[in-house]
């Protein structure tokens, strides 16, 4: 009864926020204007107004902005085919938006595009994909390096539905594992995931079954992400999950950033914060490298 209750809160959470989702602050009949500035940030969106100190845009990720006129390096006036070419080249600088910091959403990968996820050192990840609407990822936490303990091994399939483009996404996947060395043992978690919004601006509700040696976890683990472009190389994150712990629900709640180096390399920073029986403040950090491969890297 208590997770029916959180899954018809996030429901109607999500309803809620499909009308900011999806507004567009410029319609299509409008030009708009690419303004590069001297640190290096480029924005696209509607010019308001303008005089000889600051110039007014409206963008559609960061709403209405104030840049000062002596920070501007260049202005450009795009059409409809000039604008597409600029949206599709800042995509290309951010190839990482098929999830949070661990977290899937709807997206999917390009087929022959891949990534490589490092967290911590220890935590290891690479995902490709096989086609436009399905992507396979490996990954392993090496810890026979310390006493020839035991080390899980993992893949994680998912399968991307494009509901409605750069709207509506729907992914259904799971993580498959199992662990080797003294001992094997199998784990994983089969889940579904709904992603509301474009790639660089969604939040996604999900709800997934663990699993382990067999059997199957009695109720359900619920997710819910988002990701918010506030720069051209920077994004806000969030990943929190709704954890049944017997008598109560804990909640791991997290929030931090992603950073685009260089090219299309990306890193990962943040905090996890449980919420629930532990009596103590406990703020575990996150920090993982993504480095991408395949079509990705070769654009």
């Amino acid at each position: 009864m208590r997770y029916l209750t959180f899954c018809l809160f996030f429901l109607g959470l999500q309803i809620i926020s499909w009308p900011y989702l999806f507004a567009q602050v410029t319609s299509d009949s409008t030009y708009l204007w690419l303004v590069k500035t001297n640190d290096g940030n480029e924005y696209v969106g509607e010019l308001l107004s303008q005089d000889n100190q600051e110039l007014h845009l409206r963008t559609r990720n960061l709403g209405e902005i104030t840049i000062q006129q002596e920070d501007i390096v260049s202005m450009e006036q795009l059409g409809p085919e000039r604008m597409q070419q600029q949206t599709r080249r800042l995509r290309e600088r951010q190839p990482h938006t098929t999830r949070y910091f661990f977290a899937p959403n709807g997206y999917n990968l390009a087929q022959g595009e891949g990534y490589y996820q490092n967290t911590w050192v220890l935590f290891n990840q690479a995902n490709v994909g096989i086609t436009d609407h399905f992507s396979l990822g490996v990954g392993t936490i090496p810890l026979f390096l310390f006493a020839g303990s035991n080390t899980p091994f993992w893949i994680t399939p998912k399968v991307s539905i494009p509901v409605s483009p750069e709207q509506v996404n729907i992914g259904i996947g799971g993580l498959i594992g199992t662990t080797v060395g003294y001992y094997s043992s199998s784990f994983g978690v089969a889940y579904g995931v709904s992603t509301f919004g474009s790639r660089d601006r969604n939040v996604t509700i999900g709800l997934g079954y663990g699993f382990a040696d067999g059997e199957w976890a009695d109720v359900p683990l619920i997710t819910l992400g988002g990701i918010s472009r506030v720069g051209e190389r920077t994004f806000l994150l969030t990943e929190n999950y709704f954890l049944d712990a017997g008598d109560e629900i804990v909640l791991l709640v997290s929030l931090g950033g992603r950073s685009i180096i260089g090219r299309a390399a990306s890193l990962d920073y943040g905090l996890f914060i449980p919420v629930g029986s532990i009596d103590a403040f406990v703020a575990v950090p996150w920090l993982s490298v993504t480095i991408p491969f395949g079509k990705s890297s070769s654009r």
